[in-house]
């Protein structure tokens, strides 16, 4: 059985190694649809790749990457996009199955 305990150091950071975790990830957030949600996961993904490199990929301080992508950011799309970028993914849309379709 598992400790508890040890799901607080649980860090999912530590598993996107690939654009591909990456993009799973970021796909089940924005699925979500919680602006919030997918807020914290782009800073997840975003803390995989490195903050650092983050910001040089993207063209965005490390500051701000932490005030849009933190615990109560709210980032605009202007950042959004970049970011998306620089962690080697990006955006696509797709028309909404509704249940009548499915």
């Amino acid at each position: 059985m598992t400790d508890i305990r040890s799901l607080k150091d649980f860090d999912p950071a530590e598993h996107l190694d690939s654009d591909e975790a990456v993009a799973a990830f970021l796909e089940e957030a924005f699925q979500s649809g919680d602006s919030r949600h997918i807020a914290h996961a782009v800073g997840i993904a975003a803390k995989a790749k490195g903050m650092t490199e983050t910001a040089r990929l993207s063209g965005i301080r490390r500051e701000q990457l932490y005030q849009a992508f933190g615990e109560n950011g709210n980032p605009t799309l202007q950042t959004l996009m970049p970011v998306l970028r620089a962690l080697g993914v990006e955006l696509s849309v797709t028309p909404i199955r509704r249940r009548e379709e499915v």
